[in-house]
This record gives structure tokens, C-alpha cells and sequence, in this order.
């Protein structure tokens, strides 16, 4: 079986190359030729375009920045609908919006092509490491399919329900972090700035119940001034308009989440958009007038 994978950039990159690890046979498109050309040299095959893609695939794994994105991948010129064969099945492994997912997905079905939406959880060291969250939503009997290709690339690969429900339970992931990561930011701001060393507070707490995945990856991040890219704060943006949006058109008040979406539209507006997430903490900083950091000895 073929797989066709589009879009090889941070996370895409990593996430095929685990497919080719596996032996799996790949054919892959990106407009970045120094990245196709780095897959062509571990086996996969180079396509033209989307449609060169569908036109050599049964199956094809999609992960490109957000909606329009995905839309043009899959219905726009030169996109999978012109050359893909009924039976066809697009699994979107990008992060979009929902109520846009279920659209695409309803489009493509005019044309026998199947949409699983499959977003997925860690980052690039964990895109890197095959150990990503899958979240997936669609028809029970294709995530059955296919759950051991997404297996290649992941630690764990779970059905949510029906077309757009990975989608869902990303952005519910997406706000949870961000709201995590203003926590650990503000309480190592109160640390420092009552004088307290805060790689000890961390130390302190970080055994009980304020203990989590996002402390113990971002508080050392932050401490050490380290703001290199895993999650940019611009991507993380993006997840959460779409939060908001998902929100609006169900009637759910996400009050925390436009908060955060309002300190990111701080960091941005202060050139941090390409920074890693962590980056949050700089706002405190800012408002707080200290940085965190560890005491040096």
C-alpha cells in the first residue's frame, strides 16, 4: 500500500520519516524541495503536486498550518479531489477547525473521497520520537484500518467519534496548555518576585498536585531562557481562535481561553510570535517588571 503524506514541515518532516522507518512506501509533496529532497533520500517517492499524490495513493496523511490550508489541499487546483480514485481516504493530521473539517469532509464525500480528521499532541520531540497523541475522529471501521500506519508516527492513537471530533479534543488539549502554561508562568513570577528561587519552588512542587507534563516541560524552558521553537506562540494562536470559534457556534463561554488568546496578541504584538510557547512567561515579566530565571550561585 501507498501512503501519500503532504505537508513536511515541522512536524510533518518527522512524522514521515517515522513512516518510511516503519516500511512503509511513501509518496510525499511539500513546497519546500530541500525537505522532499531529504525524504527522497530515505526511500519516499517525490510528487508534483497534491494531485500527483492522490493520483499514486489509496490513502493520504495531510498536515499543513490550518484550515484554508487543508482546504486547498484537498479541493483546490492541482488538490486531491482532481486525481483521487472513489474509495480514496484523506486522513488531516493538521489542527483546524472543526465545523471547517466537517465541511471539507462533506464536500469530499460528494466525490467518494473519506475525510478522518487525526490531530495530533507532543510537538516536534515527540513527532520526532514516533510518540504523538493521536486524537481521531470519523468513521469507526477506517480509524480500525488504519490505526496501525498512525501507530507508526505515535505512542497512542484514539478514537473520539464522528468527523470532526479529533478536532475537538485537540483544541480542548490546545486550551487546557495554554492555560497551564499562564499557571507556571505566573506562579514562578510570584516566585521571583518575593524573592524566592524559583527552580526550588519548581523542585518543591512539582512532586504534588500542581505537578504536570507542561511544568516539568516549560518551567525548565523558561528558567534557563531557552525560547526555541517545539509549539510556536503564532500556531498556538491559531488553535485557539479556532477554540473561540468552536466555542461561539456552540454556545460554550470560554472566558480563560480569550484571556490567553489576548496575552499571545501581547507577545506577538512584542515580536515573540515565532517563540516557543513558553514564551508566555515574558509577558509576566513584563507586567511584573522581573525575570525569571534561576539563582545563579
Amino acid at each position: 500500500m501507498k501512503v501519500g503524506f503532504i505537508g513536511l514541515g515541522i512536524m510533518g518532516k518527522p512524522m514521515s520519516k517515522n513512516l518510511v522507518k516503519a516500511g512503509h512506501e511513501l509518496v510525499v509533496f511539500d513546497f519546500n524541495e530541500a525537505a522532499v529532497k531529504e525524504l527522497a533520500d530515505m526511500g519516499a517517492v517525490a510528487a508534483k503536486s497534491s494531485a500527483d499524490v492522490a493520483g499514486q495513493c489509496d490513502v493520504i496523511i495531510t498536515m499543513v498550518p490550518n484550515s484554508p490550508h487543508v482546504r486547498a489541499v484537498c479541493l483546490g487546483e492541482n488538490g486531491i479531489s482532481d486525481t483521487a480514485k472513489p474509495g480514496t481516504v484523506v486522513i488531516d493530521m493538521s489542527s483546524i477547525d472543526p465545523v471547517e473539517s466537517k465541511k471539507i469532509g462533506a464536500e469530499l464525500a460528494e466525490k467518494g473521497i473519506e475525510l478522518m480528521d487525526a490531530p495530533v499532541s507532543g510537538g516536534e520531540p515527540k513527532a520526532i520520537d514516533g510518540t504523538l497523541s493521536v486524537m481521531c475522529g470519523g468513521k469507526k471501521e477506517t480509524f480500525d484500518k488504519y490505526y496501525d500506519l498512525l501507530m507508526s508516527m505515535a505512542g497512542s492513537v484514539v478514537y473520539v467519534g464522528d468527523l470532526g471530533s479529533g478536532n475537538v479534543a485537540k483544541l480542548a488539549n490546545q486550551v487546557i496548555v495554554a492555560i497551564n502554561i499562564a499557571a507556571v508562568s505566573e506562579a514562578l513570577t510570584l516566585a521571583k518576585k518575593a524573592g524566592t528561587d524559583p527552580e526550588l519552588v519548581y523542585q518543591a512542587i512539582r512532586g504534588g498536585l500542581a505537578g504536570s507534563t507542561v511544568l516539568d516541560a516549560k518551567a525548565p524552558m523558561m528558567m534557563d531562557r531557552n525560547f526555541k521553537p517545539g509549539f510556536r506562540i503564532e500556531l498556538h494562536m491559531k488553535d485557539l481562535n479556532n477554540a473561540l470559534n468552536a466555542g461561539h457556534a456552540v454556545n460554550a463561554a470560554l472566558p480563560l481561553t480569550a484571556e490567553l488568546m489576548e496575552i499571545m496578541q501581547s507577545l506577538k504584538a512584542d515580536g515573540c510570535e515565532k517563540e516557543d510557547h513558553s514564551s508566555i512567561v515574558k509577558y509576566y515579566e513584563k507586567i511584573s517588571n522581573v525575570f525569571v530565571e534561576r539563582e545563579r550561585k
